[in-house]
């Protein structure tokens, strides 16, 4: 996975499919959702998701497992583990934003 999620209006010349995940809220309701950020932290991945229709939608953070070639969004349900990679990602987003 990439950092660069290419979008329609990117310019950087690349063709590429972003990535569509259907996630189900609590609700039922489907929310087609993107990858816009992955980042790595205590030799595990992270991948943050937006909702591709409300993009004013907080951010989910899920882990990202790999079994052979496959990679799949698991849940984070450690409560230690949800506060590391948070901290993380709200670290990152600061740094980036002084930037």
């Amino acid at each position: 996975m990439s950092e660069h999620q290419h979008g329609d209006n990117c310019g950087c010349g690349d063709e590429h499919e972003e990535d569509v995940f259907i996630l189900t809220d609590e609700d039922g309701n489907e929310h087609e959702m993107v990858i816009v950020y992955t980042f790595e932290t205590k030799e595990k991945t992270y991948a943050v998701l937006l909702d591709r229709n409300d993009p004013e939608a907080d951010s989910i953070i899920f882990r990202v497992d790999e079994e052979g070639d496959e990679s799949f969004l698991v849940n984070i349900e450690d409560d230690a583990e949800w506060e590391h990679v948070t901290a993380v990602y709200e670290e990152i987003v600061q740094t980036e934003s002084q930037a």
